[in-house]
């Protein structure tokens, strides 16, 4: 992979498959392999921004497209009851794969603090 290459643009680019539950022009959404709830989805924006932290004023529409993004997927979902959002960003908070994602965890009571 090259430096910009992440497993989640292989995704994009249909190279790995996943478990694609929404898609549209700015984003793309699937599930987590490895759950940590019973529904865990992961809602990436299409672009490559490698996390939140390195975003910019432009990125404004694409951030609150991505957070309407998770809210239909956690309706599709049927998440009724309620829903966790958690994004990780840069090594200490967390991330592992460096592209901007949304968690999207359900299914389950949540607990607090989240760890």
């Amino acid at each position: 992979m090259t430096a910009n290459e992440t497993i989640f643009s292989k995704i994009i680019c249909r190279e790995i498959a996943a478990d694609i539950v929404y898609e549209d022009d700015l984003t793309l959404a699937f599930r987590d392999i490895n759950p940590q709830a019973p529904v865990h989805v992961l809602v990436i924006p299409k672009k490559p921004l490698p996390m939140l932290s390195a975003a910019t004023e432009e990125d404004r529409a694409l951030l609150g497209h991505l957070l309407l993004t998770a809210n239909r997927v956690a309706r599709q979902e049927g998440l009724e009851n309620g829903f966790r959002l958690v994004v990780n960003c840069g090594e200490e908070g967390g991330q592992t794969v460096f592209h901007l994602h949304l968690h999207v965890l359900g299914g389950r009571g949540m607990q607090w603090p989240p760890g």
